[in-house]
């Protein structure tokens, strides 16, 4: 459709009117003999209409939420109703964002989690009444300043930078030691919604447990101490009726399996005491990893073939108790469910993006809906199988928390009768160059 296919009936009548005026204006002058002067009056007066209709416009746009819409015809009175209709429109519009902006500053307010609304440099662009009260914000003093300014903890400011916001952080509160804040960040675009839940009541249930179980394994190593020194007692008894030998050596072993669940509930709770990893130091993991193999390799029991594979001559930054506990609890889980007739592969490998302690073995695998509970206290793939094996179900965990000391985290790939590989992938910020020659004489192992 072409220019003068679209134009409105107004304007049409606009148009066919000054052609009418123009050509009444040709008539007249050459009646009287000045063409020219007849077109110029009838021009200058058109335009002094058209200048008043839009002056009138003007006004009525500048003053149009007191003054009604002039009565004007033709193209002017068309712009007018066209204007009038989109004013209507808007004022509709912002009706209704009105009432769900009141909906929701409403809803917000009665939400038992606090919420901040942050800009692109996480400055505050509105927050409701929990999210006041527990972070201490006002209205008029802190719109617009950054939340880490006004949010000091160093475990906030660190999530808030780190762009990994899936986990969220739980930090104390720095005015009330009793209280303990949950932060949730969920991106959309350049806004961002800092969700506030306070956990105060489930920290210290979780407190309450650790507390508990730390306390109880503390109680029960020394009963059961006096209970293994006499079976141990019992067992080179000669005098012992043979009767009897069958379950001596059975309650050894279950005291001993006993023995175990509590020194790795004891480990637990002593690295979940202690948020962040103390005394750490270059560790060579590689050695951890060759001792681990040469214990192994003196089992009665352990699959035919071990492998050490060291990449790399570098040392990782770390408390050696923790990574040895990490990396021997991978081990004797790949030792336990590999088969005599299968292998085990031990790697230390770095690249650019980091350090990697992997553990690959061919045993039973893992079906994949067992992946993701596999670090859960006590969970157990095939809990008679785990029983009869000896495992106490807290490996994993373990391995779970050393990693998180150390800002690591574990990998699992496994097939169901192929084999598993667990990886543990560490920073690059904790890779530390080592010693080339020890490094050369490992690799000749």
């Amino acid at each position: 459709m072409n220019a003068f296919g679209a134009l409105s009936p107004a304007l049409w009548r606009s148009l066919i009117w000054l052609a009418a005026l123009l050509l009444a204006a040709l008539l007249v002058g050459f009646i009287v003999g000045h063409v020219a002067a007849a077109l110029a009056i009838v021009l200058g007066v058109y335009l002094a209409q058209q200048l008043w209709r839009l002056m009138r416009v003007e006004h009525w746009l500048r003053r149009r939420s007191v003054d009604s819409p002039p009565d004007l015809s033709g193209a002017w009175g068309e712009i007018v109703a066209i204007v009038s209709r989109i004013h209507r429109r808007k004022q509709h519009h912002k009706a209704q964002v009105t009432t769900l902006l009141r909906e929701f500053r409403r809803l917000t307010s009665a939400m038992p989690e606090g919420a901040v609304l942050l800009g692109p440099e996480h400055e505050i662009l509105w927050f409701n009444p929990h999210a006041a009260a527990w972070l201490g914000l006002r209205r008029k003093r802190d719109f617009g300043m950054r939340v880490e300014n006004l949010v000091r903890q160093p475990a906030f400011v660190e999530y808030l930078r780190s762009g990994r916001p899936e986990g969220g952080v739980v930090v104390q509160d720095a005015g009330d030691s009793t209280r303990w804040l949950s932060f949730h960040l969920v991106r959309a675009g350049e806004r961002q919604l800092l969700i506030v839940r306070d956990v105060s009541g489930e920290h210290h249930l979780q407190e309450m447990h650790k507390d508990f179980v730390a306390n109880a394994s503390h109680e029960l190593r020394s009963p059961l101490t006096v209970i293994t020194g006499y079976l141990d007692a019992l067992s080179e008894d000669q005098n012992l009726d043979p009767a009897w030998s069958g379950p001596v050596q059975e309650m050894r072993r279950q005291a001993e399996r006993m023995r175990t669940i509590i020194d790795d509930l004891l480990e637990l709770s002593k690295l979940e005491s202690v948020e962040r990893s103390q005394g750490e130091r270059p560790v060579d993991v590689g050695e951890i990893l060759s001792t681990l193999r040469k214990e192994v390799l003196s089992m009665e029991q352990r699959p035919s073939v071990v492998r050490l594979n060291i990449e790399s001559d570098a040392l990782l930054l770390g408390v050696e108790s923790e990574l040895h506990s990490i990396a021997s609890n991978l081990v004797s889980n790949a030792v336990k469910y590999t088969p005599p007739s299968g292998e085990i592969e031990l790697t230390w490998r770095v690249d650019d993006e980091g350090a990697y302690l992997s553990v690959r073995d061919t045993g039973v695998g893992i079906a994949p809906e067992h992946i993701p509970r596999l670090t859960e206290r006590f969970y157990r793939v095939d809990p008679g199988r785990a029983r009869s094996l000896g495992g106490s179900g807290l490996g994993l965990a373990i391995v779970k928390h050393a990693l998180q000391r150390h800002d690591a985290e574990l990998r699992i790939q496994s097939k169901e009768g192929a084999g598993s590989t667990f990886t543990c992938v560490f920073p690059v910020e904790r890779v530390v160059a080592g010693d080339a020659g020890q490094f050369l004489s490992r690799r000749l192992l």
